[in-house]
């Protein structure tokens, strides 16, 4: 298995600053024309992306990462080289990163890009199945459910603890894949699922570290890194572990299992 897993959110993209424009307004058009891999970062992503790299850059060298492991969507591969630019010029040279497709955002297939005002307005029956099926297993027409996302990583994660044993190994991706890894390898549980939902900040980062033969969840959802003008209301949290809810009687960073994630349950914008 890694030494050290440690997930970053992407920062910002404009397709993020989009929709939560149209949401604050109630407008049903957010305006977003890209497909959803092709949407960048916004100025204040490059910037959070750049805080991001500074930290890593700053950290002793047994903290650096030796490999990453990218989505191939735009906003995450641009984190990740702008954190590998940052790390660079603080002398701590890192591999090109790995372009990984399980990494994408999880596929909202027609609900993809559409403000909350519109998703009640054009597919009031999505909606109303959505709410009935829960976010765990509710697949919008197109696209993916968690679970589906779930068994993406599942495969990932067996990937990389046979491909990096002992290695540090930095992931850039997106918040349904921050929140659904602590769903396979905690083994969380629907309820403890759903209360994670939306606590992933931009740029934010979520470490598991090698103990004892299993990993152990280090810190989730830092954001201490980013510089106070470059924090997102509602992301205001401090830089060390927010639990969030584990397994009722789990200890936070109680055992892991590792290469062998926990059994749990089988695993709308834009992440």
């Amino acid at each position: 298995m890694p030494a050290e897993l440690v997930v970053v959110r992407h920062g910002q993209s404009t397709g993020n600053a989009a929709l939560a424009a149209a949401d604050a307004a109630g407008s049903q058009d957010a305006g977003i024309t890209e497909r959803n891999p092709d949407i960048p970062l916004s100025p204040l992503g490059r910037e959070q992306a750049g805080d991001l790299g500074r930290w890593f850059a700053s950290l002793p060298p047994e903290r650096i990462p030796q490999i990453i492991k990218s989505s191939p969507y735009v906003r995450a591969r641009d984190t990740a080289d702008i954190v590998r630019d940052e790390l660079a010029r603080a002398g701590r040279a890192v591999p090109p990163p790995v372009l990984d497709e399980r990494l994408r955002d999880r596929e909202t297939g027609v609900l993809n890009g559409l403000p909350s005002a519109a998703r009640q307005a054009r597919f009031p029956d999505e909606v109303r199945r959505r709410a009935h099926l829960g976010e765990l297993y509710y697949r919008p027409p197109g696209g993916e459910s968690l679970t589906d996302v779930a068994l993406r990583l599942r495969s990932f994660l067996r990937d990389v603890c046979r491909e990096q044993a002992g290695r540090r190994v930095l992931v850039a991706a997106h918040d349904a894949v921050v929140i659904m890894l602590r769903f396979v390898l905690e083994g969380l549980t629907e309820t403890e699922l759903v209360a994670l939902s939306g606590s992933v900040a931009n740029a934010s980062v979520t470490r598991w570290v090698a103990d004892a033969g299993r990993l152990r969840l280090a810190e989730y959802n830092r954001t201490g890194h980013l510089q106070p003008g470059h924090l997102q209301p509602g992301h205001l949290q401090p830089g060390h572990l927010q639990p969030g809810r584990l397994r009722s009687g789990q200890p936070l960073g109680g055992d892991l299992l590792g290469c062998h994630p926990a059994s749990g349950h089988p695993g709308a914008g834009i992440g």
